[in-house]
């Protein structure tokens, strides 16, 4: 209490909705717009953030909780809790080390970050910029050879998987940015792959891209593959027919289709349709450690910050991707203690209730 206090006193924020505020303070406005908006009527970037709220908890008493375990693993890899970096694009609009200022914190928070393949920093100097455990995000454009060159250059820096975007055969309509008339920088991981007015146009999104496109891409690397912007059970049934390592649970931030449901409310459907075969993780509107709870309550393996980052990023660099960190794990903490949860392995269906719940209760 007395630490919040003298955080309040010093005008340090104290949760992550005050580094948004400082983002959109420090930001210029057309830069704060594309990070934070979404699709046409914004209802699903809402959505994101309100469907978590609409969830409550079902803690357990008497439980020993003197020692809480946040950690967990990820394809094998140990990280300090079950709070990854989500690919974000262009971190040197928020600030001027960009990602190898963001790759820096996951690197300190001992946690995975996932390396936009439109990022600002190249993916070699994301690699050189500290030993962490790294994924890296792919779009696949017409011009195949690129993602194949992009794929091959990751392997070759050390990331440990690739994660295939699938919900963007073509970009989302951002009504902030036609307003702003927002042009985005050339892409540094693909220049001299592509034409400068490609590059210009956010490359050429291929939307000829379908679910045999995965034996493709499982035939031009050896890493295992994650499948990004799932919210269906059929869809997640087809991911793990054709083989991949794990799901991502993704509206993409909000930013493609809107009217698409939140993506804790479809969660449990993934899940269950996936069957243990894979691990699901989730991104989109996590900006509490309680939310980080009830992702992996329904079944989450982990939970991927994309904005929150950006935040931190914009406010305070550095320091302000990792403060961001150490909130949520904060609050996961104390979450699980409430609840009688002294490791990430106890935490259960039983420890939530959802909307559909309440509902069915008073029926």
């Amino acid at each position: 209490m007395v630490l919040i206090l003298l955080m309040i006193m010093e005008g340090e924020p104290v949760n992550v909705n005050e580094f948004q505020e400082l983002a959109r303070q420090a930001l210029p406005k057309m830069y704060y717009d594309y990070y934070s908006g979404g699709a046409e009527d914004q209802y699903t970037l809402k959505e994101n953030v309100e469907a978590f709220r609409r969830i409550t908890f079902r803690p357990r008493i008497l439980v020993d909780v003197s020692r809480i375990n946040l950690s967990t693993t990820v394809l094998g890899y140990k990280i300090s809790a079950p709070i990854m970096v989500a690919p974000s694009a262009m971190h040197k609009l928020a600030h001027p080390e960009g990602e190898t200022a963001t790759a820096r914190a996951a690197a300190a928070s001992n946690t995975i970050m996932v390396l936009s393949s439109m990022s600002s920093c190249t993916i070699e100097e994301v690699a050189s910029s500290c030993n962490a455990i790294r994924f890296f995000q792919l779009y696949v454009y017409k011009n195949r050879d690129v993602a194949t060159q992009l794929v091959q250059s990751a392997e070759r820096n050390g990331y440990k998987a690739i994660v295939l975007t699938v919900d963007a055969p073509m970009l989302g309509r951002r009504e902030a940015d036609i307003k702003n008339k927002m042009i985005l920088p050339p892409l540094k991981n693909i220049e001299g792959l592509v034409s400068t007015e490609v590059n210009n146009r956010v490359g050429a999104l291929d939307a000829s891209l379908c679910w045999r496109d995965i034996g493709w891409l499982r035939s031009i690397t050896n890493l295992p593959i994650l499948i990004k912007g799932i919210l269906t059970r059929e869809d997640a049934i087809k991911a793990t027919e054709v083989g991949v390592a794990g799901i991502v649970v993704s509206n993409h931030g909000a930013r493609q289709l809107d009217y698409t449901p939140s993506t804790i409310t479809v969660l449990e459907e993934v899940v269950h349709a996936v069957g243990g075969k894979v691990p699901v993780f989730l991104d989109g509107g996590v900006r509490r450690g309680t939310d980080v709870f009830k992702a992996l309550a329904l079944g989450a393996q982990a939970v991927l910050i994309g904005r929150p980052v950006v935040y931190g990023l914009a406010a305070k660099g550095e320091y302000g991707v990792r403060k961001v960190i150490h909130m949520l794990k904060d609050e996961l903490e104390l979450t699980m203690a409430l609840s009688g949860c002294p490791s990430v392995k106890d935490i259960t269906r039983s420890h939530v209730r959802t909307e559909h719940e309440k509902i069915h209760s008073m029926l």
